[in-house]
């Protein structure tokens, strides 16, 4: 079987200015004779959205579009900050459709089941189109909206068997706002649903680092909707937390956080819900929705590129040699990466293994929100063993 030229290929910007940033996308996509299909993008919160989007939508008129602001960025050279990274896309091996939400927290499940059908209806009309089975879905969402449990079960409920991914916008970690792109504009409190067909094979997969400790610690009051958590134990949440690290509740930060995870357990999984900071009444704002009863166990972190490695030979071994991985990584992955002196190291896989994405406030997969995971598809340079013509 040959292999294709890429089809999917990643290039960065380090211009301040929005309009010089996009316009150095397009030079560079130039250089390469690279004729896309459509763009995903993840960029810096620094910058001029209002200008960021004039830009794209006046240099790439016509091409699907979809991206969101980050707590950093994952690009052909790792890791950075203060960025504009684009993943560009080529027929025929790719078909990109992107549909938005807006208005989350009045969201329902009739709502996702209609935009999702409009997708599936729009790409089943492709002529190029065979079956569900070349084709993944990727979530972008406002990442301070709190609306990921809500929006992602009714989204997964529509795609079914389609694998699907994603991650939740960041603002370069300042917690005020966050904006996904679609429609050519910017917002918030909204999402967006990108469906990409493809003639390549694929994976969609995550993976996490940490293992349980017998520590545990139940919430004894929370507020689900704002993912609050005032009580651990019956005490103040941030104390009871302090207190099984052998802390105070005003030594704690986001390094504390990212290096002390605490998860809940579904079935024979860990799922880590991380916190975000810590509040003047002692509560505890989390990434995820936490409720009350449920039981917190705290988790170890391993070393980070191990497990990397392994998640990412194992899926070589099934689908061939890489020529991109999308990924979505948690914030607290990356700080804790530097607390750990491994952010070189980290960075430099990243590139080495032609990582590209965004650092997310929160990862998405198969409809679950979930947080401290790297979370991505894999495209593979082989096409899929299927005929399209």
């Amino acid at each position: 079987m040959s292999q294709p030229d890429n089809s999917a290929v990643s290039i960065r910007s380090r211009h301040k200015d929005a309009r010089q940033a996009v316009a150095d996308i397009a030079t560079q996509l130039r250089a390469r004779q690279f004729s896309s299909c459509g763009l995903l993008f993840f960029c810096s919160a620094e910058f001029d959205l209002e200008a960021l989007a004039a830009a794209f939508n006046s240099t790439f008129a016509g091409l699907t579009i979809a991206g969101c602001t980050t707590a950093g960025e994952l690009t052909v050279n790792g890791y950075e900050q203060g960025s504009l990274c684009v993943v560009a896309f080529s027929d025929p091996d790719f078909h990109l459709l992107a549909a938005g939400l807006t208005d989350l927290h009045h969201f329902d499940l009739a709502q996702g089941q209609r935009l999702v059908n409009h997708l599936l209806r729009r790409g089943r009309e492709d002529p190029h189109r065979v079956s569900d089975d070349n084709v993944f879905a990727l979530t972008l969402l406002d990442g301070l909206s709190s609306q990921e449990e809500t929006v992602l079960v009714a989204l997964q409920s529509a795609l079914g068997k389609i694998p699907h991914f994603g991650g939740s916008a960041g603002d370069d970690n300042q917690l005020r706002r966050t904006h996904v792109f679609f429609d050519g504009a910017f917002h918030t409190d909204a999402a967006v649903v990108v469906l990409v067909r493809t003639r390549l094979d694929f994976e969609v997969f995550s993976t996490q680092h940490v293992s349980p400790l017998g520590d545990k610690l139940v919430v004894t009051e929370a507020d689900p909707p704002t993912r609050t958590v005032f009580e651990l134990d019956a005490e103040p949440a941030a104390e009871a937390y302090a207190k099984s690290l052998g802390m105070q509740a005003n030594e704690l930060d986001a390094s504390v956080f990212a290096l002390h995870p605490l998860a809940v357990k579904v079935g024979q999984e860990y799922y880590i819900r991380s916190i975000q900071r810590v509040n003047d009444d002692l509560s505890l704002t989390f990434y995820c929705a936490v409720g009350n009863g449920a039981v917190l166990t705290r988790m170890q972190p391993q070393p980070m590129l191990p497990d990397l490695e392994r998640c990412l030979s194992n899926i070589e071994g099934r689908i061939g040699t890489p020529q991109l991985t999308i990924a979505c990584d948690c914030v607290l992955r990356r700080l804790e990466s530097m607390e750990r002196g491994e952010y070189e190291a980290a960075s430099a896989w990243l590139q080495r293994h032609r990582v590209v994405g965004f650092t997310t406030y929160g990862e998405h997969i198969q409809g679950i929100h979930v947080n401290q995971t790297f979370t991505g598809v894999v495209l593979s340079q082989h096409r899929a063993r299927v005929d399209y013509d």
